[in-house]
């Protein structure tokens, strides 16, 4: 999703299945195409929940992307669909699956098509803008179609109708209106909460809505045009001790926020920066190893164990995303970082030293160079997952 200037798109999304089903009968769909810099979303959602839901949420947003990677312009391509959609004469005639489709061009020029969905909200300074749709019938279908630009921090939110039933029968009499998911996402806006966590959010409070037993799929998805930010990261000392100015000098001549993990890396950094340590014994997590204080250094954090934290923390965020709700405000190291690295950051430079740790020699630790490159090779990959771009640099 990458643009040529400091912005970039970033997109995100969660859903929660209709109580005892594994397979959710929503389906999201994300295809760029760097020849001509644009980006196509899909949210369906099957008609029912289960297998059959799923079959064809996925055969609707995957047809739609397919289109939209062939170069079929989005009006053909769900004009296309909209065609060749059964329908369920025994549920009075509706279509086996809605959609909403939204193709952001690479001058983010968005074009926004929905057929039967929830109309999504689309923020501007946090306040909902209103999109003016036209009606296009095709084959007797209505679909609405509405054109948007995005703007620096702009967000559209897309959901499927599990959301506005959230809570009938439990804990709404007829559920939550639109309106009213309008308002939550314009409450809980803010230019530091990456996509992902605003579909988290959104997704979580209807579940909570149906006594976490949600009656139908649900399923959010943002996408926002959000500034481009740089974070470094810089873990164990060079090989060649010599070398130590030299990495150091230029690691932290690098814009954006400073991490440095690992005792050792900490000792080198504090002595070329001539600053103290100050140590914490405040365990915050009893997983994670108290963090120190080093002036000159954004955050200074204990090594391996940290950040085999943080590669679970990404796995997760990537997934259900249910660990978000405690690292969002936790202060522990590894907390931190997934804040600077999965929210705040989009291009994260590592800095890697390849030197030997005597202290992880010990056999009591269990912890060898190769398992530390294995570490840091993960968490790479699991960030360039996210959409990050990543850099490494060993030493």
């Amino acid at each position: 999703m990458e643009r040529s200037d400091f912005t970039e798109l970033e997109s995100g999304y969660l859903s929660v299945n209709h109580k005892g089903e594994e397979l959710c009968g929503d389906h999201v769909q994300i295809v760029s195409d760097a020849s001509d810099g644009s980006t196509t979303l899909v949210l369906a959602d099957g008609l029912g929940s289960g297998v059959v839901a799923s079959i064809l949420s996925t055969l609707t947003s995957a047809m739609l992307s397919r289109m939209a990677e062939a170069g079929l312009s989005i009006e053909d391509g769900v004009e296309t669909l909209v065609k060749t959609l059964p329908i369920a004469r025994d549920r009075g005639n509706v279509a086996y699956s809605t959609f909403t489709v939204c193709r952001i061009e690479k001058d983010y020029t968005g074009y926004i098509y929905n057929f039967d969905n929830p109309e999504p909200v689309f923020l501007r300074d946090g306040k909902e803008k209103k999109l003016n749709y036209e009606t296009l019938t095709v084959e007797g279908k209505l679909i609405k179609k509405a054109k948007c630009y995005f703007d620096v921090n702009d967000c559209l939110v897309m959901f499927s109708d599990g959301a506005v039933y959230a809570g009938v029968g439990e804990t709404l009499n007829f559920g939550w209106t639109r309106e009213e998911i309008s308002a939550y996402l314009e409450g809980l806006f803010d230019p530091s909460i990456s996509a992902k966590n605003i579909a988290t959010l959104l997704v979580d409070h209807c579940d909570l809505l149906y006594n976490r037993r949600p009656g139908d799929d649900t399923t959010a998805l943002a996408v926002r045009r959000r500034e481009r930010k740089k974070c470094n990261l810089m873990v164990g000392p060079p090989t060649n001790p010599s070398d130590d100015e030299k990495v150091l000098s230029s690691f932290f001549s690098l814009e954006g926020p400073h991490i440095v993990s690992g005792g050792t890396t900490c000792k080198i950094a504090a002595r070329y920066l001539g600053s103290s340590i100050e140590g914490s014994l405040d365990y915050l997590d009893p997983e994670v190893p108290p963090i120190s204080y080093i002036k000159g250094v954004d955050l200074a954090t204990e090594g391996i164990i940290t950040l085999n934290k943080v590669v679970s923390l990404s796995r997760d965020y990537q997934g259900q995303n249910k660990a978000y709700f405690d690292w969002s405000f936790r202060q522990d190291g590894a907390s931190q970082i997934a804040k600077m690295l999965f929210e705040e950051a989009t291009d994260i430079t590592f800095y890697v030293g390849c030197a030997v740790n005597p202290a992880h020699q010990d056999p009591e630790y269990h912890i060898d160079i190769k398992m530390k490159m294995q570490i840091i090779d993960n968490l790479a990959q699991e960030l360039k997952n996210m959409g990050k771009h990543i850099n490494v640099t060993y030493f």
